[in-house]
């Protein structure tokens, strides 16, 4: 009983850990949607965009190491199955925004970050379902 409860513990942890380190995160990501949202942008302008952008891809690498070194076996399987469904959901989405760009309904440039920011979305709400519906 004493295990479960520990182990229980460990999941809160890891799930608040994730939380806390994604919020800044998923900000950052927002910023660099908006920043890379204009179309004719100067250079500074695409710079700006550039830098945030590798920000924002370095704090998610940055995040997923913290969570899987916190994390046990299980928990880890369960982080690596979720990132493998929202990649999924990442491809599909890309692949339907590149036709649709490709056919002049939208322009790719300005869903891209978007739709991996949706991606992250989907990752974390799969993780997090699956460790509160594993107790």
């Amino acid at each position: 009983m004493a295990k479960q409860v520990q182990q229980d513990q460990v999941t809160r942890a890891a799930r608040r850990a994730v939380l806390i380190d994604g919020i800044p995160v998923a900000t950052l990501g927002g910023i660099a949607l908006a920043l890379g949202s204009t179309p004719d942008q100067s250079t500074a302008q695409k710079a700006w965009w550039i830098a945030t952008t590798t920000a924002f891809t370095l704090a998610i690498a940055w995040v997923l190491l913290r969570a899987f070194r916190r994390t046990d076996e299980y928990l880890r399987r369960i982080q690596l199955e979720s990132m493998a469904i929202a990649f999924a959901a990442v491809l599909v989405g890309l692949q339907v925004a590149t036709l649709l760009d490709a056919a002049g309904i939208i322009r790719l440039h300005q869903f891209a970050q978007l739709i991996l920011l949706g991606g992250v979305a989907v990752w974390l709400l799969i993780a997090d379902l699956r460790t509160r519906l594993h107790r």
